[in-house]
């Protein structure tokens, strides 16, 4: 349940990293809900 609610959240902010060249990946929700993210790319400006 968590987890759907984090990649909701990532989805919302993705148009705006993938705009400037970069992106985001969700690695892990910790069971203690400390959640895990990859950035990738490059982000001009």
């Amino acid at each position: 349940m968590l987890k759907e609610k984090v990649e909701e959240i990532i989805n919302q902010v993705r148009p705006y990293l993938q705009r400037d060249g970069g992106d985001v990946e969700l690695v892990a929700v910790e069971d203690d809900g400390v959640v895990k993210v990859r950035l990738k790319g490059a982000c001009a400006g």
